[in-house]
């Protein structure tokens, strides 16, 4: 091959990629979307309709009350509030939210992830422990940090993360998030209060714990968060 044919078909190629990086997937803002051939069964996905922006008042980009301490009577001692999409509109298309978290003393904001964000957490009140555990490709590497007024602290996109009350006062934490709907998969409850409920054999095997265990805590109440 000579060289400017060698110089052409690199040209080319370049190109090719440059037209692949422009054309990529946009980041879905659901669970699941099984594709339909009859468009009477569809759903609009990926965002909300948009209001007409005549039709627009300041009021859809207002969000009150974040200021009102929620109640942590519930099994986990925490209480997630959240500020998606669904709660304030006019974040629609924007990619942010944020969240509020009250914890009692000993409160836990058990671990979970989000399939469509990363979070920044900031602490307001009390003392919290916080950590990280990264995937199989970084052997699990676990990062952890005690967290007081004023730090801030980062669980990076689709990391299992969790933050505990370890002071002896309620808390209080702020956290943005990359999405207007990053979604929240809470891990005890998605493997042990599936519906219908994931095989016994399965969950055993994977925890490397007895069957009698897993339909154990099966039987539990899981509350999300």
């Amino acid at each position: 091959m000579t060289n400017s044919v060698w110089l052409s078909a690199s040209l080319a190629l370049l190109a090719l990629a440059l037209s692949f990086a422009d054309a990529y997937d946009p980041s879905p803002l659901q669970d699941i979307c099984v594709a339909v051939e009859e468009p009477k069964n569809a759903l609009f996905v990926n965002g909300k309709f948009c209001k007409n922006p005549v039709l627009t008042t300041a009021n859809d980009f207002l969000f009150s009350g974040l200021q009102v301490p929620r109640s942590t009577a519930n099994p986990v001692g925490s209480t997630v509030t959240t500020v998606f999409v669904d709660q304030l509109p006019g974040l629609n298309t924007l990619g942010i939210s944020m969240v509020r978290i009250d914890f009692g003393i000993g409160g836990l904001n058990p671990p979970h992830f989000h399939p469509r964000g990363s979070e920044i957490l900031l602490v307001l009140e009390g003392t919290l422990y916080a950590g990280f555990v990264t995937s199989n490709q970084l052997n699990n590497t676990f990062f952890e940090k005690v967290l007081h007024p004023g730090d801030v602290f980062v669980f990076p996109f689709g990391m299992i993360h969790f933050q505990l009350n370890v002071g002896k006062t309620n808390a209080v934490a702020i956290a943005g998030l990359s999405s207007q709907n990053p979604g929240v998969t809470t891990v005890a409850n998605d493997l042990f209060n599936a519906k219908p409920p994931i095989s016994p054999e399965v969950l055993a095997k994977g925890f490397q714990v007895d069957e009698k265990l897993v339909e154990t805590l099966q039987k539990k109440f899981w509350y999300d968060n």
